[in-house]
């Protein structure tokens, strides 16, 4: 790992990442994290998105993903993008692994399952997965429930939690309130169309919009990132 930075450091040195490791112990904190273009999207409409985000950015994930004890995405990003989730741009520790799949469509190879690291399955069913801890939590009309899935994870000793992907996903967290900071890395690129980032559940009037407290900090490259406390 020569010539990478150590992730301690990047995290001492980045507010928004010393805010999490700082988080208090005694209950489970979630940050969420999502890379956009300047017009919201996450991927082009033939689902091309890498890369969207520049390097300082992709720095920015792997160094976040060292600042906690687990990151979590769910089954449609492992089938579709076949991710590593590990801190390989960064000098640290990877954080255990953990894929929500609420009716058993994990497939029984990927990425996701190779190197160091706990790895974990949430799901109603038990997987076919040598290795993998079941975390078995009740599935209702086809989803989990996501502040059953964070404290059945911090039962589990994981205290500081990063939802990655994908939107679906982190849309959800968001709307059942169990997130505490939403990381948007906006990219200085224009789509046009194609898949959107977050989709929440529709307000009808202005007033009942969130309107958390932000923190900007520009990356090297003309990637921001937006530091939203949700909590």
């Amino acid at each position: 790992m020569t010539g990478l930075r150590p992730a301690l450091d990047q995290c001492e040195a980045s507010p928004a990442l010393r805010r999490i490791m700082q988080a208090p112990a005694e209950r489970p904190f979630v940050v969420a994290q999502l890379g956009q273009s300047l017009d919201g999207r996450i991927a082009t409409i033939t689902g091309d998105s890498r890369y969207i985000n520049g390097q300082a950015a992709l720095t920015h994930l792997h160094a976040l993903r060292a600042c906690v004890d687990a990151v979590v995405v769910g089954v449609g990003t492992i089938v579709a993008d076949d991710p590593q989730l590990t801190v390989r741009l960064v000098e640290g520790r990877n954080p255990a692994r953990v894929v929500i799949d609420p009716r058993g469509r994990l497939p029984l190879s990927g990425k996701w399952l190779m190197g160091d690291g706990a790895m974990m399955v949430v799901s109603p069913l038990k997987p076919k997965l040598a290795g993998v801890t079941h975390i078995e939590v009740s599935s209702r009309d086809g989803q989990l429930e996501p502040r059953e899935i964070v404290n059945a994870l911090f039962a589990h000793g994981l205290k500081r939690i990063l939802i990655e992907g994908g939107a679906r996903t982190i849309s959800h967290f968001i709307d059942a309130d169990c997130v505490d900071r939403l990381h948007i890395l906006q990219a200085p690129v224009l789509i046009g169309s194609g898949k959107m980032g977050l989709e929440l559940k529709p307000q009808g009037e202005l007033a009942r919009a969130r309107r958390p407290y932000v923190d900007l900090y520009p990356l090297t490259g003309g990637d921001v990132l937006f530091d939203c406390a949700l909590r």
